[in-house]
């Protein structure tokens, strides 16, 4: 599901028909994809873009079993961890400069959340993936045209 271009269209495609095996995935619990889908686009770009990292370190290494073990859960945690070192780091600066801001946008980050206040259904995670597929391809059209 965290993979761009065409690849991207032709998952939300399936996931927006499918039933709850194809929407949640096969080691997916309804709190992940929620999570997943309460994040902002550049919180998802920044997971795109690790998931295409270790996928790649992973090819390079030989350790191809390794990509079947990075799914949506390990892929959270690894996010959280992340954005946990970020907030300390800005923390740190913010002390002796004018970053105070920057820590309370940090703060904010869904990235940062470990448990969703309102976990939604299996129905509205359909809507909401194929709401936000319909979106995502009528910005890529935009892009695109010349």
């Amino acid at each position: 599901m965290l993979v761009r271009g065409v690849e991207q269209k032709k998952d939300y495609k399936r996931l927006g028909m499918g039933d709850k095996e194809e929407i949640l995935g096969s080691n997916n619990g309804i709190e992940d994809v929620s999570w997943l889908c309460s994040l902002s686009e550049s919180e998802l770009d920044m997971l795109i873009s690790l998931k295409v990292l270790v996928l790649q370190r992973a090819k390079i290494v030989g350790h191809d079993e390794l990509v079947k073990k990075f799914d949506l859960k390990m892929l959270r945690a690894l996010g959280f961890v992340l954005m946990q070192y970020v907030k300390g780091q800005v923390k740190d600066l913010s002390l002796a400069s004018s970053l105070a801001k920057s820590a309370t946008l940090i703060d904010n980050c869904n990235l940062l959340k470990s448990e969703l206040e309102n976990i939604t259904s299996v129905e509205e995670l359909k809507a909401c993936i194929s709401t936000d597929s319909r979106n995502r391809s009528a910005k890529g059209y935009v892009i695109n045209t010349p």
